[in-house]
């Protein structure tokens, strides 16, 4: 039922714009609201930000547009190389490196925040992978650093483990595209396997399906801050979509500042 994480979104990064009715407007209210959880907690900046699971720059595009310092990482090369052509098409720079957010690739404390949006950690299936992503995460944050992830509502959608998602339609000048995905739950009732289909306009007033498949694990609120606790992170807060006005529930914690040396052995 499912391909690679990377074969996903390899296949995904040319349309994946399609999934927004409108991608720049998208890009702008997902900046301003993540922009304003990093200034409220570091200042004003700008500041040095990583997104470890950048994909074609959705979020590591706007942050950049509005004065930070952006780097780009995502496990899809097809993904980051539209990065950073999206990114300088619209007059900004974003360096982009492939990488699996469990081998990020940067020297300790090089990043002011690291943001891992768009339900991208839940990929990730077991508690090891899990654990091992975060304390990457946490290696490459300097002292008091900020963690942002964004993921789905998984608390309710647990309990009602739907079968599919409400379709989206966009408009292209080619026609209408229709996004939707189907999914199948596992045993454990925690895991799915998900088709992610786009309906794009064919030749002759057809349809052409295109279908891709990953999966993901359904991580709870109090499972994933129990995660990014026992990583060491400090400051564990959730931002509801109402508040933060990011359409997903946001997590932020504080890497934290070591602890004084008493000066004794």
């Amino acid at each position: 039922m499912t391909s690679s994480v990377r074969d996903f979104y390899d296949a995904l990064a040319a349309d994946y714009h399609l999934i927004f009715p409108d991608w720049d407007a998208s890009m702008a209210r997902q900046a301003t609201a993540l922009n304003g959880l990093v200034r409220a907690r570091l200042g004003a900046g700008p500041h040095q930000v990583l997104d470890c699971s950048c994909g074609i720059g959705t979020q590591a595009i706007g942050l950049a547009r509005v004065g930070h310092q952006v780097v780009g990482s995502d496990l899809s090369p097809a993904a980051v190389t539209r990065a950073a052509a999206e990114a300088a098409s619209r007059g900004v720079g974003l360096p982009v490196t492939v990488a699996d957010m469990r081998a990020l690739p940067y020297r300790a404390a090089a990043f002011d925040v690291v943001v891992c949006a768009d339900n991208s950690l839940p990929h990730l299936l077991t508690a090891d992978d899990v654990r091992t992503a975060l304390a990457g995460m946490r290696r490459v944050l300097r002292d008091d650093g900020l963690l942002v992830l964004s993921v789905r509502d998984y608390d309710g959608i647990r309990a009602a483990r739907p079968a599919s998602t409400p379709p989206q339609v966009s408009t292209t000048a080619q026609g209408r595209v229709i996004t939707f995905q189907l999914w199948h739950w596992r045993e454990d009732g925690e895991r799915y396997d998900l088709e992610h289909f786009q309906l794009v306009p064919g030749e002759g007033g057809g349809w052409e399906v295109r279908v891709r498949r990953t999966a993901y694990w359904a991580l709870t609120r109090g499972e994933l801050s129990a995660a990014v606790s026992d990583s060491g992170f400090t400051e564990v807060s959730w931002h509801e979509p109402g508040d933060s006005g990011f359409y997903q529930p946001v997590l932020t914690a504080r890497r934290g500042r070591p602890a004084p040396d008493s000066g004794k052995d």
